[in-house]
């Protein structure tokens, strides 16, 4: 028997195997489906976080019984406008204010901010609650 003849007796056994042109077609289509996929996770991630808005409480006033003064900070790409709701709470961490604040676009990347909210009761503490790009 040759060896011809052994590669055609296996080949009626078990089949034909494939060639190594189609196994190195497919290894090359695995690697362009993976750099594809990386690339569109890294497309996805700078886009969402150029869209995105990070605000800091940088700290707040107690003026009155029915007055809180909060201070924060806005980050968020210039000539944005922006929403933010700022919050006031009692202490047991009963909301006593809240409101609502549109902030103008602005040439700024980071801005320093402060305002009052109007409260209920006494409050003990204020804060940003979450801003939102409008």
């Amino acid at each position: 028997m040759t060896l011809t003849d052994v590669d055609r007796k296996l080949a009626e056994r078990y089949g034909r195997t494939r060639s190594t042109a189609s196994r190195r077609m497919t290894w090359v289509l695995v690697g362009v489906v993976a750099v594809a996929a990386t690339g569109l996770l890294g497309w996805s991630t700078v886009s969402n976080a150029i869209n995105s808005v990070d605000a800091d409480s940088t700290g707040f006033a107690v003026v009155d019984e029915h007055t809180v003064e909060v201070r924060f900070q806005v980050s968020i790409r210039p000539d944005t406008k922006v929403a933010c709701a700022l919050e006031a709470q009692d202490p047991d961490h009963g909301i006593v204010g809240f409101r609502v604040v549109e902030l103008e676009s602005s040439d700024d990347h980071t801005r320093a901010l402060t305002e009052r909210i109007r409260t209920t009761a006494e409050a003990t503490t204020g804060f940003v609650r979450s801003c939102w790009i409008l």
